[in-house]
């Protein structure tokens, strides 16, 4: 009798973790790997979960893909290591007859990874091919956080295959997947596009899952599954622990079955007690074939606080746009800071932009000076992110205050590492990417947590994304701003550029984007800043005319600012001609060298409307 047979009339019990075995037993290198060079250890797990009274058991190939095999250097023994897993499943279940599915891992998390939708297609199919010459019962689908990624897999096997599939999503909260999309509708989509048994697995226990399965309504024709973790995990001396009795999860099993659940499991933390427990307290129940659904009220999300002003993107659309970085002080004396931002606003920038500890330097919040300068003085902030000091929750929370604030205008940025900055040793964090936090940010914008989680309101965010001119490849940098685009991202603030020559580069090569770009001017101050910054700053080079400009400068500070005004003044000749968006950097708080460039885009602007500037965007 077929699986999917089995399951029209039975409630089917299949084993529980693999990984959780192989880590109590102090195997930390890859687990795949153990199907050719230890594959009496896999084969000894696999015959302990049919002693326990599994039906169906899975291979151990969880992360036997190309894409996960690589961290390993063994990318080239996808085929060989996922043949070998299905031979030990199918001899260990050879003498009761239990099913054997062929499994196959999730890729993304909250990060997309590296890795494109194409890329893991490819490792897909080539896994599932692999799989599927051992002739396995189905295929098993499991830890897909990313629901993209899973219905783009389900709808790949369904043309290589009729085997049945089985397609498991994991969540975050319970009942709601990370993009925002309810567990029972989530589980019927996937049934529409060719799953036969739709479910969850990991990350949250039996009394979560349990919880997400009670707003669930019977699929017409695919089955329901559940694996869950043990419990929530612990860490104790540095190791991951579930605390869970046995008997508690067999108890748990019978919840999930009167939830409509016909085949259970489960995933990290259980071990063949849990599954023999499961097995004992679910004997003889039928399955459910009728349930009521008690339907919800859906949580009202209320719409994002209006902005006072007109975002600074639709504004550089149609007209000039300056915006100004200003860094907030390394000490607690903010006076400084304070007055210079008050003067940029009141020569008319339309917004202070500020690093979030640039150069990995802890510097006072631009948070806290941001809603100081607006609430004290109503100017307004930009407010740079970087993804290097916060973890996903610091993230959220810190988005979160943000619009609690009425700071709207944000920079997504990854942020340089730590060890450039004054604390060498300290943690990178790096749970997203630049990429990964431009779309968060506009998840929040749909009143969704990073979770799936509704906030009750959208946040009403504007989102810029850097651009680096200076590299060798122009044309790779602004393939990466097309990804930036996708992800969500309103328009583009580059780095300092240096050369007119540079500014009509980016022109030419972004002119096509939808996209505001406002171009990066940062005024010289010495010749010490300006070899600093030609010889040790990566990708910025500067021509021998201003090196020799600012040479003749001499030791004379107030020269050589007066220099570094001037060429800047010339540069924004050309950019103020191609660029509505034009972003002055201000050099170590000197906003007076800042206000008069801001002074000279005016004059420039006056005399543009009076026909006196060369238009170059018309060559």
């Amino acid at each position: 009798m077929t699986l999917l047979n089995r399951l029209k009339t039975d409630v089917l019990t299949a084993d529980g973790a693999m990984g959780t075995l192989l880590y109590s037993y102090g195997i930390d290198f890859c687990y795949e790997e153990l199907n050719t060079e230890k594959p009496e250890i896999i084969e000894k797990i696999h015959k302990d979960y049919i002693d326990a009274g599994a039906d169906i058991i899975q291979t151990n190939t969880y992360g036997a893909n190309s894409i996960k095999l690589a961290r390993y250097g063994m990318e080239n023994r996808t085929n060989e290591l996922n043949k070998a897993a299905v031979e030990i499943a199918k001899k260990a279940a050879a003498p009761g007859g239990q099913f054997v599915l062929g499994t196959i891992g999730g890729i993304r998390g909250i990060r997309k990874s590296s890795a494109t939708m194409n890329d893991i297609l490819s490792s897909v199919r080539e896994q599932a091919e692999s799989l599927l010459a051992g002739n396995p019962d189905g295929l098993l689908l499991e830890t897909y956080y990313d629901f993209e990624e899973l219905s783009s897999s389900i709808q790949l096997l369904r043309e290589m295959s009729d085997v049945p599939v089985i397609a498991q999503v994991s969540m975050h909260e319970p009942g709601v997947l990370q993009n925002g999309l309810s567990l029972n509708e989530a589980l019927h989509r996937l049934e529409g596009i060719g799953a036969d048994i739709v479910g969850v697995n990991c990350r949250l226990g039996p009394y979560h899952t349990i919880q997400a399965f009670e707003d669930v309504t019977l699929p017409e024709k695919a089955f329901l599954s559940a694996y869950p973790n043990a419990s929530l995990l612990d860490v104790e001396d540095g190791r991951i622990v579930y605390e869970s009795e046995a008997d508690y999860f067999g108890r748990a099993a019978v919840h999930l079955r009167n939830e409509g659940v016909r085949l259970i499991g489960g995933c990290c933390g259980t071990t063949p007690k849990h599954i023999e427990a499961a097995k004992k307290r679910l004997a003889g129940l039928p399955p459910l074939t009728e349930k009521n659904v008690k339907i919800k009220k859906p949580i009202v999300i209320q719409e994002a606080s209006p902005m006072t002003d007109v975002s600074i993107c639709e504004k550089a659309k149609t007209e000039r746009t300056v915006i100004v970085e200003l860094d907030t002080p390394k000490t607690l004396l903010t006076e400084k800071f304070i007055e210079g931002a008050k003067k940029l606003y009141d020569a008319g920038v339309d917004a202070v932009t500020m690093a979030d500890n640039s150069l990995a330097s802890p510097r006072v919040s631009n948070m806290a000076m941001g809603a100081t300068l607006k609430m004290k003085h109503d100017v307004r902030s930009l407010v740079h992110i970087t993804c290097r000091d916060r973890n996903l929750i610091g993230l959220q929370s810190h988005l979160m205050g943000l619009d609690s604030l009425g700071l709207h205008d944000v920079l997504a940025i990854t942020g340089d590492p730590t060890k450039v900055g004054d604390f060498p040793g300290a943690t990178s964090v790096y749970d997203v990417s630049s990429l990964e936090l431009i779309q968060l940010i506009k998840q929040l914008n749909e009143g969704i947590s990073f979770s799936g989680k509704p906030l009750k309101k959208k946040a009403n965010f504007s989102v810029a994304a850097a651009f680096n001119p200076n590299v060798r490849v122009l044309d790779r940098a602004v393939k990466r701003m097309e990804k930036k685009i996708e992800c969500g991202a309103d328009y583009f603030i580059t780095q300092p550029v240096f050369t007119k020559e540079k500014i009509i580069e980016v022109h030419e090569a972004t002119k096509h984007l939808p996209t505001p770009v406002f171009i990066g001017i940062m005024p010289l101050t010495t010749m010490r800043n300006a070899e600093f910054l030609h010889n040790e700053v990566p990708g910025i080079k500067l021509s021998d005319e201003t090196l020799e400009r600012m040479r003749a400068c001499g030791d004379d500070k107030e020269s050589s600012a007066k220099e570094g005004v001037q060429i800047a003044k010339e540069l924004l000749d050309t950019a103020a001609e191609l660029f509505n968006g034009l972003y002055i950097i201000t050099p170590f708080l000197r906003h007076d060298m800042s206000t008069e460039l801001i002074h000279y885009i005016n004059e420039l602007d006056a005399q543009k409307e009076s026909g006196a500037l060369h238009d170059y965007s018309s060559n």
